[in-house]
């Protein structure tokens, strides 16, 4: 960490990858879809690499893996009919909530920040992914990305939660864990901080440059100017704010 950011109104969350670590139950659904079509598995890492840009580019390059090939249209839709089921019943199996996530929310929510989260998975999985990761309640609202034009790397996202709020970009922060969400946050002319545990590879993160990276989501409180965490929390042991 180096420098302090500027003082947000509004800080924006990514979802798979930043809040929430859903590779397991991604790839299970992947997986036993490409097994109900008589394809090959692939490893979990292999898929993880096809998170973030939407359902149906992960079901696309997962069967395109498998295949050796690109598949053909009728495939392809069916098979992203079948994942989408699969996933639907095991939304959050094996998902897990990453560590200082909850501690971090709580204290920027009672800080009197606004937050959201802002996620190119559709909402049918999104809302219920927050619902039963206990998450939503820190959140003022979730925007999701129903076609690819509003899909980041496009700023639709992020300029659509900036009129909802009434904030302009340069006071917003947005936070993700892929060059895919700091180009979105550039795009959009906001500030971007990301975390460096989620799924896209370390060089790919320096490359794309986003103005701070962190290792666990609770050093976002130390980057903050508004007012100082106690060490405590950024430790993990607390929730305590001294004014």
């Amino acid at each position: 960490m180096t420098a302090p950011l500027h003082q947000p109104q509004l800080i924006a969350f990514d979802l798979d990858g930043t809040l929430i670590d859903t590779a397991a139950d991604l790839a299970a659904a992947a997986n036993l879809m490409l097994s109900m079509l008589g394809t090959r598995v692939l490893p979990e890492e292999r898929i993880r690499q096809f998170i973030g840009r939407g359902i149906e580019q992960l079901v696309s390059e997962s069967l395109s893996e498998s295949l050796g090939r690109s598949p053909r249209p009728p495939v392809l839709l069916a098979a992203t009919m079948l994942f989408r089921q699969l996933y639907s019943q095991g939304l959050f199996s094996r998902s897990r909530v990453y560590p200082g996530v909850v501690d971090t929310l709580r204290t920027l929510a009672d800080m009197g920040l606004t937050l959201c989260c802002l996620t190119n998975k559709a909402a049918h999985y999104s809302l219920r992914l927050l619902r039963l990761a206990k998450l939503d309640d820190y959140l003022t609202f979730t925007l999701c990305a129903e076609d690819s034009i509003q899909m980041k790397p496009s700023p639709w996202l992020l300029l659509t939660a900036c009129d909802r709020t009434g904030v302009t970009p340069d006071q917003m922060l947005y936070v993700g864990d892929s060059p895919i969400d700091v180009a979105a946050a550039r795009a959009a002319g906001c500030a971007s901080v990301t975390v460096d545990y989620g799924y896209a590879i370390g060089t790919q993160l320096l490359a794309a440059a986003p103005d701070q990276v962190i290792g666990d989501l609770r050093e976002l409180l130390m980057l903050l100017p508004l007012r100082r965490v106690a060490p405590s929390l950024a430790a993990g042991t607390g929730p305590e704010v001294l004014h």
